[in-house]
């Protein structure tokens, strides 16, 4: 905002600049004996009406206080002449002429600097508001993806801790490798999703961190078949995106599941990134009151219409035994420099 207002002063600046040369250019190309103080007048008038009303409708634009607008504008016409008449070595040596001046000037050069003044407030106040818009828009959607991005399931966490506690009560040699899942999965919550994009290998290295912490829970093979097919490293993704959808994958699936029963598929192809999760779905009474995408399916999509607009398709199909959710987000391989700079948010 303050560039932009920057920008505005300079380019007044440069204007009355280029336009007082121009009036002395004019005045002394056709010869006038006085040009330089009446160039000096003229401009001063010009200045003087176009910034007096400049500030005031600065001061009164857009409010009731009609009657003061009204009374300085008075002002400012009367007295627009005056800096013209006074630098005038004629200006003042007659009344009469005096008189003829004032009046070609109140009636020439101050409606057209009003106008001029009012056409540049208004054209400022435009792009100035137009800025402030985009700019509460923008923290409005900021602030929408850190609340969803921070709705994580609590459970998860308390649930790793109290299976971490047992493995370590149990000296299980699983017990430092989770803690140390843990910690991973902790710092790249707290600390690298804050970047507005991460490299899709970081995240599927949290995913997995997720996955070996959920493992715990069960005690046959590995429950989630996750493949991933593509380079990783040559695109990047918004942190935390796929995470609701593997939450899900285990809260509406039975309680006991056989090994690779959850199936997770990443497959990068050229510019595009093709995520799919398939879970059983569990048919229990206890169940049946709310459906297979819970709060996470609805989170996913408006973190996904504010991230990418127009660039992803999220296909869901449910039977009675399978819920499948497949994500489609194109453009994601980005130049090299962009893929450098995390833009954190503030």
């Amino acid at each position: 905002m303050n560039r932009v207002k920057t920008i505005f002063r300079l380019s007044h600046l440069f204007v009355w600049l280029l336009f007082t040369l121009l009036v002395g250019v004019q005045l002394r190309t056709e010869g006038h004996a006085y040009w330089l103080p009446v160039t000096t007048g003229f401009v001063l008038t010009c200045l003087h009406v176009f910034y007096g009303h400049f500030y005031l409708l600065t001061r009164y634009l857009g409010k009731k206080r009609k009657r003061a607008y009204f009374l300085k504008l008075a002002v400012i016409l009367l007295t627009g002449p005056l800096p013209f008449l006074f630098f005038h070595p004629k200006g003042l040596e007659n009344w009469p002429l005096s008189n003829d001046y004032y009046v070609m000037t109140l009636f020439t050069a101050v409606p057209l600097f009003l106008f001029l003044s009012w056409l540049a407030r208004v054209t400022e106040n435009l792009v100035l508001n137009t800025i402030r818009k985009e700019q509460l828009e923008k923290q409005a959607v900021e602030a929408e993806l850190y609340y969803l991005k921070s709705q994580i399931n609590p459970h998860f966490l308390f649930n790793t801790l109290n299976n971490i506690h047992t493995l370590v009560y149990k000296q299980a040699p699983a017990a430092p490798e989770a803690v140390l899942r843990l910690a991973s999965l902790m710092r790249y919550m707290i600390y690298e999703s804050n970047a507005r994009t991460v490299p899709l290998s970081r995240e599927m290295n949290y995913l997995q961190d997720y996955v070996g912490l959920q493992q715990l829970r069960y005690k046959n093979a590995p429950v989630v078949d996750l493949a991933i097919e593509g380079d990783t490293d040559s695109c990047h993704i918004a942190p935390l995106l796929f995470i609701h959808l593997l939450e899900n994958a285990y809260k509406h699936s039975p309680a006991r599941l056989e090994p690779g029963a959850i199936k997770v598929r990443v497959e990068i192809t050229e510019n595009t990134l093709t995520f799919s999760i398939r879970n059983p779905v569990n048919t229990s009474p206890g169940n049946t009151l709310e459906e297979p995408g819970g709060i996470g399916l609805p989170n996913v999509r408006k973190r996904l219409a504010l991230l990418y607009p127009g660039q992803h398709q999220l296909a869901i199909n449910t039977t009675v035994d399978l819920f499948t959710v497949t994500l489609k987000i194109s453009g994601l391989h980005l130049q090299a420099h962009e893929r450098e700079t995390h833009l954190l948010y503030h």
